[in-house]
């Protein structure tokens, strides 16, 4: 018994840890703060169709792949926290056509978010001045904008690059990348080498440092290998990243909607109004009907919002209306649980069993039913979350976390606080605390 309560403290002690720690990190500006996504916090949604008529089938995964990392680099350029880049087929059976949803949480100005994402990646070449071989960076490894000197020499003369794996006297084991110039870029890439022998030549990426190679020689056939210490994921995010010199798959504005921020901070404290309302609610019929089991009831619940909230800030999950209306529905999962539960001690204790018998009957009897139908619903949101949108994939994400965390909280934290109890039977007090409902 003294092991039981000794566990049941240490729950407690933790759950309060952790619901300090959601309430420390929850104020605008701390990096934990809960995410909230473009229809709670307001902003702007642009969703492209992509023209894949003209990618052979076996290179449309890695083309719409490329195209998500080019428009999620853009996006970044905006500041905007949390910002979404989706994927999405149309049909039922994903079989229609390809669209990219962009959803840009805090921007409001339409215009400017479609130009900025629609233009072309701009790929660079730039000279590292003289002086400044070792501070290309600071301290935040963002370039240095003073060390290095333009050249004329953009993505615009590159015909395409590729991963090789050693050259020359190079460890045939060694990645390398190389890169290959159109007859332009050939003759002004072999006169910006012939003129800087032993000099650093640095590669941009839509203002983004990926490489700094030293020049060895005067290259005058439009071919250039660019070694370091790569790793072979590396060395082919490199290769990904210069041949993104345009957008692989052309795309077209469909449509484009702005929420403004009053509307999203009305859906937010709807949303929470609702939240606060049905658990109270709840958790008022679990200590009138249920009493001491209901009680507990009611503190693991607590202890699962607790859980779940750190889920959200520590994952981080981007909440949505449909995320909360997932978590919303995950607590109700989590009260059947303890009804569940609830019921089968009362048949237990009805029987004439002694209460930690009754307990840990009640809680053996209940289980089967209980993870038959979370089972059942975990498979639901897996599902959801393959094959729904990204709207529907923030309530599957949601809902599914709350059901698994609601297996932890019904079956593992009730169980050991009503042991901790010891609450007996054999007294008036606790006949009317644990016999709730008996007849």
């Amino acid at each position: 018994m003294f092991k039981i309560r000794y566990i049941a403290v240490l729950i407690l002690v933790a759950a309060a840890a952790l619901g300090f720690f959601v309430y420390k990190t929850s104020v605008p500006g701390n990096s934990l703060n809960f995410k909230l996504g473009l229809d709670l916090s307001g902003g702007t949604e642009l969703t492209y169709s992509a023209d894949t008529s003209n990618i052979p089938p076996s290179e449309l995964k890695d083309s719409l792949t490329a195209l998500q990392t080019v428009i999620e680099r853009r996006v970044n350029a905006f500041g905007v926290g949390e910002p979404v880049v989706a994927l999405e087929q149309g049909g039922a059976l994903g079989t229609g056509d390809h669209r990219l949803i962009v959803e840009l949480p805090g921007v409001t100005n339409i215009n400017d978010a479609i130009n900025r994402i629609g233009q072309t990646p701009l790929l660079e070449f730039k000279l590292v001045k003289p002086g400044f071989e070792a501070s290309t960076t600071d301290a935040l490894g963002n370039p240095n904008p003073a060390a290095f000197e333009d050249t004329g020499l953009t993505g615009a003369y590159l015909s395409g690059s590729q991963l090789q794996f050693g050259n020359g006297s190079s460890v045939a084991s060694t990645p390398t990348v190389e890169i290959t110039f159109n007859s332009q870029g050939t003759t002004l890439f072999s006169h910006i080498t012939d003129a800087n022998v032993g000099k650093q030549l640095a590669i941009f990426l839509d203002g983004n440092l990926l490489s700094v190679a030293v020049i060895q020689e005067k290259i005058d056939n439009g071919n250039a290998v660019i070694s370091g210490n790569f790793t072979a994921q590396q060395a082919k995010d490199l290769v990904t990243n210069l041949n993104l010199g345009a957008l692989p798959v052309p795309i077209h504005l469909v449509s484009s909607q702005s929420i403004g921020a009053i509307l999203g901070a009305d859906a937010l404290h709807a949303g929470l109004v609702a939240a606060i309302v049905g658990f109270f609610a709840l958790c008022l019929f679990m200590l009138l009907w249920y009493r001491l089991p209901g009680l507990v009831a009611v503190v693991s619940l607590f202890i699962y919002v607790i859980l779940m909230l750190v889920l959200f800030k520590l994952i981080p999950v981007v909440l949505t209306a449909a995320g909360m209306a997932g978590f919303i529905l995950s607590v109700g999962l989590a009260v059947d649980a303890n009804i569940l539960i609830a019921e089968r001690m009362k048949e237990e204790l009805q029987e004439g069993k002694e209460t930690t018998e009754a307990i840990r009957e009640g809680f053996s009897r209940a289980w089967s039913a209980i993870r038959d139908s979370n089972t059942a619903h975990l498979i639901a949101a897996v599902i959801l979350f393959w094959m729904g949108t990204s709207i529907i994939r923030g309530f599957a994400l949601v809902f599914g976390l709350g059901v698994f965390v609601s297996l932890l909280s019904a079956i593992t934290i009730s169980r050991t606080f009503l042991l901790a109890l010891g609450m007996r039977t054999s007294t008036k007090i606790g006949r009317f605390l644990m016999r709730s409902g008996i007849r």
